[in-house]
Parts: C-alpha cells; structure tokens; sequence
C-alpha cells in the first residue's frame, strides 16, 4: 500500500518531468498517434525500412543514386529523405527531451547490468551494440518491418504476421534476456 505522501509527490509533478510514466497512458497516446499519422501522411509508424532509406540516401551523395540502386534492396525500396525519417529523427530527439525534462540523462558508456555480467570494456560494449543493431535491423527488413512497424502499425491493423512477429519477438527477447542475464537466485 503506498502512503498518501508519495501519491501526493507523484501528483504534484507533471507527467512530462516523470522518469517512467503510466503505460497505460503511454499506450494510448502511441495509439492515437498512429491515427494521426495515418489521417494526416497515410502511412503507418516504422523505423527499420526509414533507417535503410536514409542510409541509402545517405550513400547516394557519395556514389550517386545509380550506384546505389544496383542494390537489390535499394531497388526495390527507393532511398529518400522524407516524413519518416524526420520522424525517426524526432523520436531520437523527443528521447533527449524527456530525458532531460525528467533529470534522468547521464552519458553511461558501460551499464550497471552490462558491467555486472560482461566486464567494464566501453570498446566490448560498443561492438556488442553494434552487432546486435545490425542483426536487429537486417532481421526488422527480413520480416517486413520491426518492433514499431509490425508491433504497433501492423497489429492496430489486425495483421496476422504482425501478431505473430510481437509474439516470437517477445519470446526470443525474454529467451535471450535470460542467457546474457541468468537469475542470480
């Protein structure tokens, strides 16, 4: 039972200065904003296929656009620099923002639970990322799309590949968690 001064500090600070905020909330107001995208640019929300589109863009400015589209994938999903990727940009920032508003941002090269299990090595740390970026996202362009476009876009939407990506996605990210973070009890 939590005491009626903690409800009272909670209350008292806005929802925008919070470090975690009701998911509930979070929940809908995502829901919403997909309406909204696709009211106003008639497009779902998704991140992995606007990352490959801006790395393609940006490849072109230094090969030029044939070279790129010699690419497989490239020709078939044209590169550009439009809506989404500001929108993959804003995310970034509105990350930033929240972060800063809620007096949570700290620059953390090496995580506390990263530390605990795999040692202090910002470079073992960087290449671990790095690798599990690639992997994630050459899996996302796989499946058709990723966590945003398949588990937010792709479900409001009633896809049966978009159910079933959110649920495998669940399951290997729990079956993963626990090999790299065995319970220590």
């Amino acid at each position: 039972m939590s005491t009626p001064l903690r409800n009272n500090v909670t209350a008292a600070v806005p929802v925008w200065k919070r470090a975690s905020w009701n998911p509930y909330l979070v929940g809908a107001g995502i829901g919403i904003l997909s309406w909204l995208v696709f009211l106003v640019v008639n497009k779902p929300l998704g991140m992995s296929t606007e990352v490959s589109k801006f790395s393609g863009w940006l490849a072109s400015l230094f090969t030029g656009m044939d070279a790129v589209k010699e690419n497989p994938y490239w020709a078939k999903t044209t590169p550009a620099f439009g809506y989404s990727t500001v929108f993959l940009v804003f995310t970034a920032v509105g990350a930033l923002v929240s972060s800063l508003a809620s007096k949570t941002f700290r620059w953390e090269t090496v995580p506390a639970v990263w530390k605990d299990r795999f040692g202090v090595s910002p470079a073992k740390r960087m290449a671990a990322a790095f690798v599990g970026g690639a992997i994630l996202l050459y899996g996302a362009r796989m499946a058709g799309g990723c966590t945003s476009g398949h588990g937010i876009s792709g479900t409001l939407q009633l896809a049966v590949s978009s159910w079933l990506f959110f649920i495998v996605m669940f399951v290997a990210g729990v079956g993963t968690a626990r090999l790299l973070f065995p319970s220590k009890n």
